[in-house]
């Protein structure tokens, strides 16, 4: 307080003394309240990061996104948020409703959002919502992701794309749309989950245009987080296509290891470092990825999708899928209302 009184009274004697000099401390000042808010925003975020996650566990979430797909939609009703502080190569939309008092994290930003709100992460920014203090137990999330690649430069470098290109380029500090956008798109975002086909991909590349053309829009956070995705290297893109094809098949490690033209240890390191998972947990993640999918979208029973996603038996699958997920196979299937994907 005693700095802030000192500050105030120099500000009083500039401004009847010398006017040119208070408006250059004026804004020196500014400049220091804003590189201090950075600093404690900062220092929020790791910490909230680390309770969170307890900071080592901030991982890479395997996307249920297969190279076919376009766009995934997930609409549920929930009354928590149970998924930690992650990143992904994929962009994603996330639309809360009934949400006031939840907490947001996107890269240094922490914020407790308001009832409604609506916002753009770009590729392998860290986010996460927190429940906090909102105590409504019908908050209506949606979230829509696509791969980084779905639109090609060659399409975004046309003058109507450019609008959406220039949001894309943006995203990596993730982007928060006005309250009023929000609620002007909420029908349209409800709706998403019930169309099918080109009509579905239509709509959402038409959700995109008129988000990049809103006025108002925040961007959120003041730095942005270059984490390397599987495709940054040829080997780790050789790995990653192998257990993509072969996922539901059995694959060993020394299977895995040769594809990287690379011994067992070295690769044990290797995949341990770029995702930060052992092979096995690695392979059962992007297992359980695919058995999420078809849990929700197709008429399987558990059994099923145990073996159809590589599990040899349907205790193994149950540990593993609840380990990832938090919840038990029908418990997810109960969860999720709508998912969509386009072939």
């Amino acid at each position: 307080m005693f700095i802030i009184d000192m500050v105030f009274e120099i500000m009083i004697i500039l401004f009847f003394k010398d006017k040119r000099m208070f408006i250059v401390y004026l804004i020196l000042f500014y400049q220091l309240y804003i590189i201090l808010l950075q600093i404690k925003n900062r220092i929020s975020f790791y910490k909230t990061v680390f309770r969170m996650s307890n900071a080592k566990n901030f991982y890479r979430e395997i996307a249920p996104l297969s190279a076919g797909d376009s766009f995934l939609v997930f609409d549920r009703v929930k009354d928590s948020f149970d998924f930690p502080v992650h990143y992904h190569p994929e962009f994603e939309i996330n639309f809360i409703l009934n949400g006031k008092g939840v907490k947001r994290v996107v890269g240094d930003n922490i914020e407790e959002i308001d009832n409604v709100e609506l916002v753009l992460i770009g590729p392998n920014l860290y986010h996460g919502w927190e429940l906090n203090k909102c105590t409504s137990k019908k908050i209506h999330e949606i979230t829509i992701q696509f791969h980084n690649d779905l639109f090609h430069e060659s399409l975004l470098s046309r003058r109507i794309m450019n609008p959406i290109r220039d949001m894309f380029n943006r995203s990596i500090h993730g982007i928060l749309f006005s309250k009023k956008v929000a609620e002007e798109l909420t029908p349209r975002l409800v709706k998403l989950s019930k169309l099918d086909g080109m009509d579905y991909f239509l709509e959402i590349t038409s959700l995109l245009y008129d988000l990049a053309n809103s006025r108002n829009q925040r961007l959120l956070s003041t730095y942005t987080v270059d984490y390397d995705t599987f495709d940054d290297y040829d080997k780790m893109k050789l790995v990653y296509e192998y257990v993509q094809k072969h996922f539901a098949e059995k694959i060993t490690l020394e299977d895995v290891a040769n594809v990287a033209s690379m011994s067992i240890i070295s690769f044990n390191r290797f995949i341990k470092k770029r995702t930060g998972k052992t092979f096995v947990n690695y392979i059962n993640d992007i297992r359980i990825g695919y058995a999420a999918r078809w849990l929700v979208e197709k008429d399987m029973s558990v059994s099923e999708v145990a073996f159809k996603s590589g599990f040899n038996n349907i205790a193994n699958f149950n540990r593993s899928f609840k380990a990832i997920k938090n919840c038990t196979p029908s418990q997810y299937r109960e969860d999720f209302s709508g998912l969509k994907r386009i072939l």
